[in-house]
């Protein structure tokens, strides 16, 4: 990679700019556009944003602090690293999840391309291998004549730029948010969930399954992508009992603070109630073990983190427990009596603005429309999420910097819908949204099949997602087309 002050931005329009001929990089000093162009954080929604700009014929600096300020989550200097989750959740339609990825390959996402690239069985889920998927990002970045990475803390905001710092902002940059915004960032906690070998965990309990057997990736095991450990309703006290009363990590008002919901630690589950964890990460549903023909009372599924299958996630686990809780406690769950722990759950410190009172409806300044903020910062909650605004707030600074308007999808698409809450939710309230069918508009006529009404969303949001990128003429990218 080439390093280099400032980039320019192309004045022509964004739609299907070519990039010049040849492959090879230019000379540093030598610009061919107008102004500069700058993303801050090279993560999920960073990456995205940075493709997407250069893809369009712009030059990007992409500013990504590690390795030289590091995080207590992250553990390598790649980009788009994961560190909570592999998966990428649901590849189906008829989940909200699945909509939002279909309408971003609609758009052309380079993550997603990546996450195909470095796929493992799960389910019906997008799973990677984080390794795999992190390198194939970095690549395809490093690659890029038009991007340059600059490693290294960022401590200023200038226009034109997208700020995608994440929820492990660093304190000084998130004072330059603070100053420009007029308004402090929010502050929560997520945890991870810890991940055990395969060679530790006791086939002759666990079982292989997908929940009704659905898998979607091709050449997936046929057994099923998942290891469950069966719980009977006694082991399920005693598991509950023993998680509850667990010595926990205790900071500065942990107890206090808002967490992601899909980042709920399992303990702080476990206290809501008795089955709290029977209807969520536990729920025995659809994966009746094919040794007994009996449905468990509950099941505790793990999740392949690795191509060669070799270290397997906790699904729902994360947790804030102390290592030897984590220990004791989860060696309770049947098949894991004799558990070898990869990694341990821990708690990290997130924050996130409260953006329907202080951004634009395209997710910028609002005294600057060209300083953008994207990924997890703005108040989207996961992966999917945070790439997926990534991507727009790309295609929008390209479409400013080109003299159009910015531009949002109909909240009739998931997308849209997306950048909706974060433009009407009550500022006092506001908590960070992940995508689901809720925040869609209503079908015009009441439908009561779940399934049926979930695929006429389905239908209309990317009907209505490739209108709207036919009438803006948003082209450029991987022009990938569903």
């Amino acid at each position: 990679m080439r390093e280099r002050v400032g980039c320019r931005a192309d004045t022509r329009s964004c739609g299907g700019v070519k990039r010049e001929a040849g492959s090879g990089r230019r000379e540093a000093g030598k610009r061919q556009n107008d102004s500069a162009v700058t993303v801050v954080g090279g993560g999920l929604a960073g990456s995205e944003a940075a493709w997407q700009l250069a893809s369009r014929g712009f030059d990007v600096t992409l500013h990504e602090m590690r390795p030289v300020v590091t995080t207590p989550a992250h553990k390598t200097d790649r980009l788009a690293e994961l560190v909570c989750s592999n998966t990428f959740k649901s590849t189906e339609l008829t989940n909200a999840h699945g909509l939002l990825k279909a309408e971003m390959r609609l758009l052309g996402s380079l993550v997603l391309e990546a996450a195909d690239s470095a796929r493992v069985a799960a389910g019906s889920a997008l799973a990677v291998d984080r390794d795999v998927f992190s390198a194939a990002v970095t690549e395809r970045i490093a690659t890029e004549s038009r991007i340059e990475v600059v490693r290294g803390e960022a401590t200023r905001i200038s226009a034109p730029c997208i700020v995608a710092t994440g929820p492990l902002t660093s304190d000084k940059f998130a004072e330059s948010i603070k100053a420009k915004l007029g308004t402090g960032a929010l502050a929560f906690y997520d945890a991870i969930a810890p991940i055990v070998a395969r060679e530790s965990i006791d086939e002759s309990i666990a079982y292989r399954a997908s929940r009704y057997g659905k898998e979607t990736m091709d050449g997936a095991d046929g057994g099923g992508a998942y290891l469950n450990c069966p719980m009977s309703r006694e082991q399920y006290d005693a598991f509950l009992d023993a998680l509850i009363s667990a010595d926990q990590y205790h900071g500065h008002e942990f107890d206090e603070v808002p967490y992601f919901e899909a980042c709920m630690p399992v303990e702080v589950m476990a206290k809501r109630g008795r089955d709290t964890l029977r209807f969520g990460p536990l729920k025995p549903v659809g994966l009746r073990d094919p040794r007994t023909g009996r449905d468990a009372h509950a099941v505790v599924q793990l999740r392949q983190e690795d191509r060669a299958g070799r270290m397997w996630n906790l699904v729902g686990f994360q947790t804030r427990l102390r290592i030897p809780e984590q220990q004791r406690v989860l060696k309770m769950i049947p098949g894991l009596e004799q558990a070898e722990f990869l990694r341990y759950g821990s708690i990290h410190r997130n924050s996130y603005l409260n953006s329907p009172a202080a951004l634009t409806p395209h997710l910028s300044a609002r005294d600057e429309p060209r300083v953008l903020f994207a990924g997890q910062i703005t108040g989207v909650e996961g992966y999917t999420e945070s790439s997926a605004t990534g991507l727009l707030a790309g295609i929008n600074l390209a479409r400013l910097l080109s003299g159009e308007d910015a531009v949002v999808p109909p909240p009739t698409t998931m997308l849209g819908a997306l950048y909706r809450y974060m433009r009407e939710a009550n500022p006092k309230h506001f908590q960070p949204m992940n995508a689901n069918f809720g925040l869609l508009d209503e079908l015009p006529q009441p439908v009561r099949d779940k399934k049926k009404k979930r695929e006429m969303f389905a239908d209309r949001a990317l009907r209505e997602m490739q209108e709207w990128i036919d009438a803006n003429n948003i082209t450029g990218a991987l022009t990938a087309r569903a």
